[in-house]
C-alpha cells in the first residue's frame, strides 16, 4: 500500500501580488531590501492547505507564516515604452527594467 504524501501550499501576498506556494519552491518577487543568504518570514499568508483542509484568512490566517530564503537580487529583462502621436512629430522612447529578488520556500508553518 502505497503512502499518499499530504498536500501542503499556501498563497501569500507580497509586493502587491498574490503567490501560490509550496515547500521548495522557487520563485521571483519584487524587489525586497533583504540580504543575500538570510532567511525571513512573510506573515501576509491568505490561504493554507494541509492534507486537504482549507484555512481561509480574513484577511490573513492567523499564526500561519511561510519562511523564505534571499537567493539573490537581480532585474527583469528590459521593457521597452514608446510613444508616439501621428502627424505631429512626438516620439519618445524610454525603458523600463524591474528590481526584483529571486527567494526560495524553505517551510510553511501553521499554529
Amino acid at each position: 500500500m502505497a503512502e499518499s504524501k499530504k498536500e501542503l501550499f499556501a498563497v501569500i501576498r507580497t509586493g502587491g501580488k498574490q503567490y501560490l506556494v509550496t515547500e521548495g519552491q522557487y520563485l521571483e518577487v519584487e524587489k525586497l531590501e533583504l540580504d543575500t543568504g538570510k532567511n525571513f518570514d512573510i506573515t501576509d499568508v491568505l490561504l493554507v492547505v494541509e492534507g486537504g483542509k482549507a484555512s481561509i484568512g480574513q484577511p490573513v490566517v492567523t499564526g500561519a507564516k511561510v519562511v523564505a530564503k534571499v537567493l539573490e537580487q537581480t532585474k527583469a529583462d528590459k521593457q521597452i515604452v514608446f510613444k508616439y502621436k501621428a502627424k505631429k512629430n512626438y516620439r519618445v522612447k524610454t525603458g523600463h527594467r524591474q528590481k526584483l529578488t529571486k527567494i526560495e520556500i524553505v517551510k510553511i508553518e501553521t499554529k
